[in-house]
């Protein structure tokens, strides 16, 4: 393979390697980190030694253990520009909402930051309401268009243009495109998560 397209052997390797630097960087154990996260030490071990092929959210835990954000941990290199031109933002991927027609676009350069900025365009039906979200931090939701509902920790509320809601992330908490049209929404997250 080409170093532009590494196996997936080098890429649990380079990852495992990775979560060592940091772990060590911050003199951190892996039991530290197995108690933060909620994940077992056997698994971590199975990361740190480039044989075990963690889940998405597996990162996202692991992630804030450290205290870092997620691309930290695949080796996301902060962009030379604090600038993000219209028309010249990346596609989030992968990301958590695998849904067809769903758009994440980064609005911040890139994930090696305190916070994260992401515009989403939802079609109707999209829902993350059978996987909801919990994790350190804190959130903020605008809608620019559309009907949107927020979940956080068992209450619904009921979002509509111009409408705006601010939570904390460890409360359970998912979203939903409410009505029969399209979803246009700005996502603020601290720290970053995806």
């Amino acid at each position: 393979m080409s170093d532009r397209h590494p196996d997936p052997v080098t890429l649990q390797s380079a990852f495992g390697e990775q979560l060592r630097r940091l772990r060590q960087e911050q003199g951190l154990t892996l039991e530290e980190i197995s108690k933060t996260s909620g994940l077992s030490i056997g698994g971590l071990s199975q990361i740190v030694r480039g044989k075990g092929n963690p889940a998405f959210f597996t990162l996202v835990k692991i992630a804030h253990a450290l205290d870092v954000p997620v691309a930290r941990l695949l080796h996301v290199e902060r962009t030379a520009s604090p600038v993000v031109r219209r028309g010249e933002q990346r596609e989030l991927s992968p990301h958590v909402i695998d849904d067809e027609g769903v758009s994440a676009l980064m609005m911040t350069p890139d994930l090696d930051r305190s916070l994260q900025v992401v515009r989403y365009i939802l079609p109707p039906g999209v829902t993350t309401e059978d996987t909801p979200f919990a994790h350190a931090g804190e959130e903020f939701i605008t809608v620019l268009r559309g009907a949107l509902v927020v979940s956080v920790n068992g209450t619904a509320f009921a979002l509509g243009e111009g409408d705006s809601i601010s939570f904390d992330s460890a409360l359970a908490h998912w979203f939903a495109n409410a009505g029969s049209g399209t979803v246009e929404m700005m996502f603020v997250c601290t720290p970053p998560t995806f």
